[in-house]
């Protein structure tokens, strides 16, 4: 979770929204009153698995062990998924 104060939050609106988009992110007032602000778009790194927004597909499978299958069938060696 990150915390900003008003003044900072409005010079630097892009950099929280980017990290809203890994994390939680909190403005204050000097008031003390508090917002959160929370991401509420699907980010693609969210996905557990590229294949997951294919309709009839589930699997727990993330695109690095999918690359990697790959790369090891490439190389003629055996990879074997857990």
């Amino acid at each position: 979770m990150r915390i900003y104060n008003y003044s900072e939050a409005r010079q630097n609106f892009s950099t929280v929204l980017n990290t809203a988009l890994k994390e939680e992110v909190i403005i204050m007032r000097k008031d003390g009153s508090k917002f959160k602000l929370i991401s509420i778009n699907e980010n693609k790194n969210e996905l557990k698995s590229p294949l997951e927004s294919i309709k009839g597909i589930k699997t727990n499978i993330t695109m690095d062990e999918i690359l990697e299958a790959i790369k090891q069938g490439r190389e003629g060696r055996e990879y074997k998924i857990t």
